[in-house]
């Protein structure tokens, strides 16, 4: 990996900014469409219209045009004018970062995020996992990661099952944007007929949407519901330490996009639980495991070791069965890289110690 150079860390850092203060402004001006007016009998009524996630127009009545209306419609057109030009100071930020060597997605990829973000999954307790998650950790942190733990065609998204907040309507209806995209997302049939599917990959391509959600208890009965998703997610054991906290990152391209990534330092030790977790047959995959979790691991005991100490004093808590699985990973990793795995076997076994 290399450390980004200090004027790339500004600019992410002011393209975050900038991101994070439009999306606390959002307004009437955000609202995708715009108005219509149509005259019936001599009158004249507003209309609001707008493309659905399976792009097909559809139009709201907004009421019979007088001053009051007129007065909304106008801020509308204001804030639009405004947000255009947020949007191209944006759209300049990214362009400075792809020459100035930050971590870029692919366009495919920051296509489908930008959807999902914009139908309101990371407003409504989505995270983005997996090494697309990595990419955004490695910008937040200044560095550029090797290619070889880059690799990938599936963009994971993990959520709770449920959530304690009152949602205002019915949140996002997943497969409705994968459809909406036009790129051709055809759900993954479950290998029981009889279940929902938890995955949309797109005809002839490898790309991929998975929808993950935490397993509660020893045994999955079965992908769960997730009804502000509209969409079923597959449970997966240990993931509910990963999305716990999450931070706020930005994918480069796509115009910048807000998403919701794990904790770096739970990140790295997730990595290495899981990579224990892993059937003989997954080599490959455990090695791209552990390859992460050192990299993200090495940045932060040179320069954030206090994330790791409260990420391990979170998984000390959850039990010997947590601590032993992180323990087991941290000798695997000593295989890839003997100084970080030490390190770090060094500082988690001191802290056990009575």
């Amino acid at each position: 990996m290399n450390r980004l150079p200090l004027e790339v860390q500004t600019l992410y850092a002011e393209l975050m900014e900038r991101l994070l203060a439009r999306d606390a402004r959002r307004s009437i001006g955000h609202v995708p469409g715009g108005f219509v007016t149509k005259e019936v009998k001599g009158e004249r009524y507003a209309y609001f219209q707008y493309s659905d996630p399976g792009s097909v127009k559809r139009q709201v009545y907004v009421g019979r045009k007088d001053a009051v209306l007129d007065a909304v419609i106008a801020r509308w057109r204001g804030e639009r004018e405004q947000l255009a030009e947020e949007t191209t100071g944006i759209q300049r930020l990214c362009s400075l970062l792809r020459v100035g060597g930050a971590q870029l997605t692919d366009a495919a990829t920051a296509r489908v995020l930008k959807a999902l973000a914009e139908a309101g999954i990371f407003h409504t307790d989505g995270v983005l996992v997996g090494t697309h998650a990595f990419v955004v950790i490695g910008n937040l942190l200044g560095v550029k990661w090797a290619g070889a733990s880059l690799m990938t065609q599936d963009i994971d998204i993990a959520a709770e099952a449920s959530v304690s907040v009152a949602l205002p309507d019915a949140g996002a209806d997943e497969p409705g944007v994968l459809e909406g995209l036009e790129m051709g997302f055809l759900p993954v049939p479950h290998l029981d007929a009889r279940k929902p599917s938890t995955s949309f990959k797109v005809r002839g391509r490898g790309l991929r949407v998975d929808l993950l959600t935490p397993l509660r208890g020893r045994r999955a009965s079965g992908p769960l519901t997730l009804r502000r998703f509209n969409a079923a997610a597959q449970p997966l054991p240990f993931l509910d330490f990963l999305i716990e906290r999450p931070v706020r990152g930005v994918i480069v391209d796509g115009g910048g996009v807000l998403v919701h990534v794990p904790d770096p330092a739970r990140f790295g030790l997730h990595k290495l639980i899981v990579s224990g977790e892993r059937e003989a047959t997954s080599h490959t995959k455990r090695e791209k495991d552990l390859r992460q979790a050192a990299q993200v691991l090495s940045v932060l005991l040179e320069e954030r070791p206090g994330d790791i100490n409260v990420a391990w004093d979170d998984i000390v808590r959850r039990g010997k069965g947590w601590t032993r699985r992180v323990l087991d990973g941290v000798s695997s990793m000593k295989r890839i890289d003997p100084g970080v795995g030490g390190r770090l076997a060094a500082a988690l076994t001191t802290s056990l110690r009575p």
